[in-house]
């Protein structure tokens, strides 16, 4: 455990260090930035060691995963932030530890999360998922609303009782105009923020940016990156 804390710790440093130099570099404060990081396929133990290094934030993108992972590090300071696709059958458990739901990508499922909301008495944080790989109309490969869809969506979550609308995330695009080109595909996003931000002002999380491309999403003006294996390793059974 203690080989596993050191390891924790000097990646994290490293995170850190490059996170840092990115808002340097993008004239930004270093606080304009939180870093999430994406504890999927990784114990309950790690999270412990995590909370104890300091990180506030977690990103689970499984329920069956997380659930169990919540509830055994139920007690810690952390927030719990929900960024896979979500299954509207999943929405009860998921409702009951996620402190923020990142892929909220169509009715259906606002409409889902608000009954469990008022039912558990809990106010669950939304962003809207933008499929940057979605032109004007559809759904992304990994999800997500196109960008003509936020608006609409972002006003079914705002007059939605228990929810509160957080903002938005996306996942680079692998296929479409942004393949290839992440800090473009963020900056679109940080236009959709802006234009979000004249209806609902409170809407100002832009969650962007994984381990490989954290800098380009600093650049463009996200707030939150979500950072799994920089920190972890290499996923367990990949490697």
């Amino acid at each position: 455990m203690t080989e596993r804390r050191e390891e924790l710790a000097a990646n994290l440093a490293r995170v850190e260090e490059r996170i840092a130099a990115a808002c340097a570099a993008a004239g930004r404060g270093r606080e304009e930035v939180t870093l999430i990081v994406v504890t999927k396929t990784f114990p309950a133990s790690d999270v412990r060691i995590l909370s104890e290094l300091g990180v506030r934030h977690v990103a689970e993108n499984r329920d069956q995963d997380a659930a169990p992972k919540a509830a055994a590090c139920a007690g810690l300071p952390l927030q719990w932030h929900f960024v896979g696709q979500l299954q509207t059958n999943k929405v009860r458990s998921v409702a009951g530890y996620a402190d923020v739901v990142q892929s909220v990508d169509r009715a259906r499922l606002v409409t889902a999360l608000s009954k469990e909301a008022v039912r558990t008495g809990r106010e669950l944080g939304c962003l809207i998922q933008v499929a940057l790989d979605a032109g004007e109309s559809g759904r992304g490969e990994r999800g997500g609303v196109a960008p003509g869809g936020v608006a609409e969506l972002a006003r079914l979550v705002d007059g939605a009782q228990g929810l509160r609308l957080d903002g938005l995330m996306t996942v680079a695009p692998l296929t479409g105009e942004y393949a290839g080109r992440q800090q473009a595909a963020f900056e679109r996003l940080v236009d959709l923020s802006t234009d979000l931000r004249a209806a609902h002002p409170a809407a100002n999380m832009v969650s962007a940016g994984m381990s490989a491309d954290l800098e380009q999403a600093v650049a463009a003006g996200a707030t939150h990156v979500r950072v799994g294996s920089a920190v972890l390793g290499v996923r367990p059974g990949l490697g």
